[in-house]
């Protein structure tokens, strides 16, 4: 179940040509099971129109302040109580700037200020605008009164200029909701994640690695810092897009893992280990490249570090979680290496299901405790699951 199933998202949408990136968030709101009550303003009708997002949505689009919500109710109080937070995507600088100075001149302005729930402002507008110092210090003054507020990014701008004043992509603006909404039940922990695969060298031009796609250890780091932990992301290479707010240490092979992970050990209260890291490396890899021959090839291999049982030496109180990717008997080998690296946790996974393991957008896992408990958790997002992770680990540190 997702940070979103169940709870109420009251999206205001401004007068801005970005008001079409505004369709994505809602539909991938409703998709994480919110409830999504959208409200214009007449300059945003201009853009798209009311029935686009009252279709994805499924309630009714609110523009005009007096129009009563649900016959009975008076609208913007109904809005503003029943908001487990406010977003508005995009704002516009006058939308932030009505809000800064108490104006409430329609229903977006007003509800924000009748709400006591979390507002988020995702800003879009011209470079200039957004560098204009009364814009700024609009934006200052609403943070000091804890607004929580969104970058805009950087590039080409509808009005034909380059700057920073594009909206931020969707996911961006989803993680920062989802911080918001998340509990702070790992605030300013220090946590170490490693994901992806690790390469080999053979040569310059060919390497041994694995399928591991990264998308559950960039998972675990994201909802990590979505619940206030200071994390550290080590990760072999992936296509996937380096986090927001996240420290980023990209390294290639199993040694360069086992240094990084050293050198930010010390500092570290929590490790999760997901990253898929090789058993084994070339025992040399050839300074150029291998050429093709007609006899057969040999290659001679040695054996890795083992990051985790090393770490294991050094453990004092620190929580360490591993990863047992497995194909067969995946119990009795993820409880041997839970017990052999002295670990407080394992994460167990038969990696040979087409529903779960390297490369796929949902996992199904069993964990193994190191009192001998175990919990088989169903399919689910890996983006899920990640939180049911945290869950667990929460209670070891004392800390849920």
């Amino acid at each position: 179940m997702s940070i979103l199933s169940g709870k109420e998202i009251v999206l205001g949408i401004t007068g801005c040509i970005a008001a079409y990136k505004s369709v994505e968030l809602v539909r991938q709101l409703v998709k994480h099971g919110a409830q999504v009550h959208v409200v214009m303003t007449k300059n945003a009708c201009e853009f798209i129109t009311p029935l686009t997002f009252q279709t994805l949505s499924g309630n009714p689009v609110t523009i005009e302040l007096f129009n009563l919500y649900e016959e009975k109710e008076i609208g913007h109080i109904a809005l503003a109580q029943r908001a487990d937070i406010f977003v508005i995507a995009p704002a516009t600088a006058n939308s932030i700037g009505k809000v800064a100075h108490g104006i409430a001149d329609d229903m977006l302005s007003t509800v924000v200020m009748a709400t006591r729930a979390p507002v988020l402002f995702a800003p879009a507008m011209n470079a200039n605008m957004w560098e204009n110092p009364i814009v700024q210090n609009n934006i200052e003054s609403l943070k000091g009164r804890g607004y929580h507020f969104i970058e805009p990014d950087r590039g080409d701008l509808a009005c034909g200029v380059q700057g920073q004043g594009r909206l931020a992509e969707t996911e961006d603006v989803l993680d920062v909701i989802m911080t918001i909404l998340s509990p702070n039940d790992f605030n300013q922990k220090k946590v170490i994640v490693t994901a992806g695969p690790t390469r080999e060298l053979l040569d310059p031009v060919r390497f041994l690695s694995n399928p591991s796609s990264g998308k559950m250890g960039f998972a675990i780091a994201r909802a990590l810092q979505q619940r206030g932990a200071y994390v550290t992301l080590i990760s072999g290479p992936t296509a996937l897009a380096q986090p927001r707010n996240i420290a980023y240490v990209p390294v290639q092979s199993a040694r360069e893992m086992a240094e990084a992970v050293n050198r930010h050990f010390d500092e570290t209260e929590i490790v999760v280990m997901s990253a898929a890291v090789a058993d084994y490396r070339p025992k040399e890899a050839a300074a150029h490249k291998i050429k093709k021959a007609d006899a057969a090839l040999t290659l001679e291999f040695e054996r890795t570090s083992d990051i985790l049982e090393s770490l294991s030496a050094q453990k004092a109180n620190r929580i360490l979680v591993g990863f047992a990717a497995e194909t067969q008997d995946m119990l009795a080998h993820a409880q041997e290496k839970l017990h052999r690296k002295k670990l407080d946790l394992i994460v167990a996974n038969d990696v040979s299901r087409d529903d779960a393991g390297f490369g796929t957008d949902t996992n199904a896992v069993t964990l193994i405790f190191a009192d001998g408990a175990t919990e088989e958790l169903p399919t689910m997002s890996k983006a899920e699951l990640a939180h049911k992770l945290l869950d667990r680990i929460a209670t070891l540190t004392g800390s849920s």
